[in-house]
């Protein structure tokens, strides 16, 4: 019997202010995949992923996460579904008045009954992982570069040791040498727990660096997907065009 994918979206469409962003979208992510959403400005990227984890509902269209589907469900409903997920968001969204130490443990504080001893020591581990020196969790997040906040983002999702990871723009923003960085590090992730993961960018390195399968996303539509081999030589003018960079 086959798995059933981790996520399945079925004919999503979505529109704002008489703007149809999301025209007919269908996909599904299996387990240990990493799926890399590619599209321009405006394209419709993070409303992707806003549905998926539930923070959007569908004007039509089903979404299925770990095998429920979640398009009708309340907030409550929900809730246990978000713990199996961890979300990065573009701006890193940590709570500016919180100290990184703060920010990483916050889920835990909420969701687990851990000790503290515990909790620090996982803390101290996921800062580590993602390249953070311990010194950092005491600092405030705005005293952190771009880089090291987008990894203190990455480490406070991954605290709940979440099945699925969620990456809007991780790279947005930063230097060659931190989005080099951050890319490897969600390649890593990869080899471990949090095997599944969809990311939603327009850096053709990150791309490179950790899409098992990719799809770009052009008009409300997906116009090309699969391997970023098999992407790459697609021969439609569009997708060409934002992958040579005229598009985007």
């Amino acid at each position: 019997m086959t798995e059933a994918p981790v996520i399945e979206a079925i004919d999503l469409r979505k529109g704002f202010n008489g703007r149809e962003v999301l025209r007919g979208l269908s996909f599904a992510v299996p387990k240990g995949v990493r799926l890399v959403i590619m599209g321009g400005s405006g394209a419709g990227k993070t409303v992707c992923l806003r549905l998926i984890a539930g923070l959007l509902r569908p004007d039509a269209g089903q979404v299925r996460v770990f095998g429920r589907n979640i398009e009708r469900l309340s907030e409550e409903a929900l809730l246990p579904i978000r713990r199996r997920m961890g979300y990065v968001f573009q701006g890193a969204a940590l709570f500016d008045s919180l100290t990184v130490y703060d920010n990483v443990a916050y889920a835990l504080h909420e969701h687990t009954s851990l000790a503290e001893s515990v909790v620090a020591d996982r803390v101290r581990h996921l800062l580590s992982l993602v390249g953070l020196e311990a010194e950092a969790q005491w600092k405030l997040p705005g005293e952190l570069s771009g880089g090291m906040r987008k990894r203190a983002g990455i480490a406070r999702a991954l605290a709940i040791e979440p099945e699925v990871m969620l990456f809007d723009e991780p790279t947005a923003g930063l230097d060659p040498t931190n989005s080099k960085m951050v890319a490897e590090l969600i390649a890593k992730l990869g080899t471990g727990v949090c095997d599944t993961a969809v990311v939603v960018t327009h850096d053709i390195e990150l791309a490179n660096t950790v899409a098992d399968r990719v799809a770009i996303l052009i008009d409300g539509r997906f116009a090309a997907t699969g391997t970023p081999e098999q992407v790459r030589s697609s021969r439609d003018p569009a997708v060409q065009a934002f992958l040579t960079g005229e598009a985007r």
